[in-house]
């Protein structure tokens, strides 16, 4: 049987975790279950936008409990998941943090700032005995203080939309992401078309991501579309993995191969 790293990997994230975005995922989590072993990595929200703070709805916590030991990865997805900095001084930052998200909550924090809220994520997932190995800022958005931060701390990896990053020294590995704009039934077709493209162009990819977020499960144009492309990617014999053991096995083989 050939070794999971000769083979080409898919790794399936669900972004926004919270009591409040729970009903959305439920279905499509159900669905991915009755396929098989999937496993999943879970971007996981200590307190969505201040009023979905963990602590206050422990049978979430026991559900999430329950997917660490069927195999899945909690990751630390921001702390409150929006944006409260002052407002955007400039085009760039405007255009940043009012047209592209309302939620960069890393995006201008500085680095005791982000420290801050950063080792109150990770005292979360101490606190209900959840491994931790990654960190994702929302939106992908973080400020060199957040970066200057995250070399500070006992975690192992971040990303961006194409990327994931070793922690501390954030050397780059490439993990092509697909993800959608799903506010809008014009968004989700050009979505579509996109995923298409770069489905295509990644064929011969080591590794896929499904970047999904709640949005995409309340339409089902766009929650059938990464069902049936998770199927497919199966299908074609991609290994589901959450981040975590992918970067492990690289990491494996790299040893081995020095």
């Amino acid at each position: 049987m050939a070794e999971p790293m000769n083979r080409p990997s898919l790794l399936l994230v669900l972004h926004d975790v919270a009591p409040q975005t729970w009903a959305d995922y439920q279905p499509f989590v159900a669905a991915v279950d009755a396929l098989g072993v999937v496993p999943m990595t879970w971007l996981v929200v200590p307190d969505f936008h201040k009023h979905n703070n963990l602590d206050a709805h422990p049978e979430f916590r026991r559900m999430l409990a329950g997917r660490v030991i069927r195999g899945d990865e909690l990751a630390l997805h921001g702390y409150f998941h929006c944006d409260e900095g002052p407002m955007p001084s400039t085009p760039r930052d405007w255009f940043m943090r009012r047209i592209y998200t309302h939620e960069g909550e890393f995006y201008s924090l500085s680095q005791d700032a982000a420290l801050a809220r950063l080792r109150a994520g990770i005292e979360v997932f101490r606190r209900y005995d959840w491994p931790l190995a990654g960190f994702v800022a929302p939106a992908w958005l973080m400020s060199e203080g957040t970066r200057q931060a995250l070399r500070q701390l006992p975690l192992s990896y971040t990303s961006d939309p194409q990327h994931l990053y070793r922690l501390p020294d954030f050397a780059a590995v490439d993990a092509p992401g697909l993800v959608w704009s799903a506010r809008s039934a014009w968004r989700r077709g050009l979505s579509k078309l996109l995923s298409e493209q770069r489905e295509r162009r990644w064929r011969q990819a080591p590794v896929i991501r499904l970047g999904l977020h709640p949005v995409d499960m309340r339409h089902e144009f766009s929650r059938h579309y990464w069902l049936q492309t998770l199927k497919r990617l199966l299908d074609e014999g991609r290994i589901p993995m959450t981040k975590a053991h992918w970067l492990s096995l690289r990491a494996d083989r790299v040893g081995c191969a020095a």
